[in-house]
């Protein structure tokens, strides 16, 4: 269990009076390759909703300090336990010493331009900044990577490989112990599976159907506490011109 203090460690600082880290160089992802993060993005900042010490960025550096120059650029990176994830988003990056820890987990998406460096100089990068778990998908199957799906669980210092689980259907999928999660490579596309459930996190139009289907059952609930009540007041509006009629007849 994560005491107090320990928390207390890994507290970052108010960065409204400090100048946001500069933007990464300019690239033009491959479409797929957007598509997958923005994906990926959303299914973790709904699955993570209801814990605010967990950060979800990509697209800016990677540093130790603030000093440094350049650094890496996850595409997607999570941090669980920081005191703070608004204000690393201010910061426009991830500042290692800032943060007090380096992210847990780190997503690469292979792209034609960048795929090599994905699985050679960042993965020794990330294993040298202390990433907990490095991962790659390779929407392609594998033309831009070295593997279609594959991840790395730091061991004193160096990367081990995690099993990665070839279906007989063609999907593959390993378990991220930070996560807590199954990632999955399906028919092209990431996905993310709670191994309790043994159901994939939501995608952005499943979310948007479930959200859609929640006001239709609203709206008809409401619609029928609406008819119920006018049914009750009708009645009990009927009842009194009954008990009415009643009294006149017995000429009261």
């Amino acid at each position: 269990m994560t005491t107090k203090s320990a928390l207390a460690k890994r507290n970052i600082q108010d960065y409204s009076h400090l100048e946001p880290l500069p933007d990464p160089p300019p690239r033009e992802p491959d479409m797929w390759q957007r598509d997958v993060l923005n994906a990926t993005a959303a299914a973790l900042l709904a699955h993570y909703a209801d814990r605010p010490d967990v950060l979800v960025c990509g697209d800016g550096y990677l540093r130790r300090r603030a000093d440094e120059s350049g650094g890496l650029v996850p595409d997607c990176a999570v941090a669980m336990e920081v005191s703070n994830p608004r204000a690393v988003i201010r910061r426009n990056g991830y500042v290692i010493s800032e943060v007090g820890k380096a992210p847990d987990f780190v997503l690469e998406v292979a792209s034609r331009s960048t795929g090599r460096r994905d699985y050679t100089v960042k993965r020794e990068g990330y294993a040298g900044y202390g990433v907990q778990e490095y991962w790659r998908f390779d929407a392609t199957g594998g033309r831009y990577h070295d593997a279609a799906l594959a991840g790395d669980a730091l061991v004193d210092g160096k990367y081990v490989p995690i099993e990665i689980v070839h279906e007989p259907d063609g999907r593959h999928w390993g378990y991220s112990a930070v996560l807590g999660l199954g990632l999955w490579w399906d028919n092209e596309a990431l996905r993310f599976r709670d191994p309790e459930t043994r159901e994939y996190l939501p995608t952005v139009d499943e979310m948007r159907a479930m959200h859609l289907l929640a006001k239709e059952r609203a709206n008809a609930a409401e619609e029928r506490a609406d008819a119920e009540t006018s049914a009750r007041l009708a009645a009990e509006e009927r009842l009194a011109e009954m008990e009415a009629e009643l009294r006149r007849l017995r000429g009261e």
